[in-house]
């Protein structure tokens, strides 16, 4: 039976956003994007962040401003059990917030996109304003992905698309599970569903 993915999505509901993970004593990262590239980290040492805006904790964010996902204890266990060769978990301190919280990196990624299949799938022309990025993918909406390009996975981020998250659906229902989630997930295998007309 094809196994199943989902994309991990900023919810529309009441949260928290939290700020760029920086080292708890003091300064800034040399690179505070590596947690969303979808490869391994050197251990980062203690990290810290605090919420942006006034908003509801949820068990499970990625509503800062560069995507990193952060997790509560319990939604961090779900990646520790069913995902443990797939991610780290690094500590974060959460400013004014008491409990444990980690960043979730994923540490793998693959080229798995299915340009066919995807809804719309946009690269940087070589004419335009940004030359130096061309053929990259600057758009993708209904992402599809080609399950047989992936090893056996539970989290990753598609190569040359890593603004996605991609989890299992065994990792969706847990978390799903976990409740009061600041995320909801988009299928990216299978058929699209048929668009609504208004």
């Amino acid at each position: 039976m094809a196994r199943v993915f989902h994309a991990v999505e900023i919810a529309d509901v009441p949260q928290w956003c939290l700020d760029t993970p920086a080292p708890a004593a003091g300064g800034t990262l040399d690179e505070p994007w590596m947690f969303v590239e979808g490869r391994f980290v050197k251990e980062p040492g203690r990290l810290k962040t605090r919420p942006l805006s006034l908003g509801e904790m949820r068990t499970l964010t990625v509503g800062n401003a560069d995507q990193t996902p952060v997790a509560n204890e319990q939604a961090a266990s779900v990646f520790r059990k069913l995902a443990p060769d797939d991610v780290q978990l690094f500590p974060v301190d959460v400013e004014g917030t008491p409990g444990r919280f980690y960043i979730v990196n994923a540490t793998k990624r693959f080229q798995c996109i299915d340009e066919k299949n995807s809804r719309e799938v946009q690269v940087y022309p070589p004419d335009g304003a940004v030359p130096e990025r061309v053929g990259e993918y600057r758009s993708i909406t209904g992402l599809r992905i080609d399950t047989s390009k992936l090893d056996d996975v539970h989290v990753f981020r598609p190569k040359g698309w890593e603004v996605a998250l991609i989890v299992s659906e065994e990792i969706k229902n847990a978390l799903e599970e976990v409740g009061n989630l600041g995320v909801h997930f988009e299928r990216v295998t299978g058929p699209h569903e048929p668009f609504e007309s208004g």
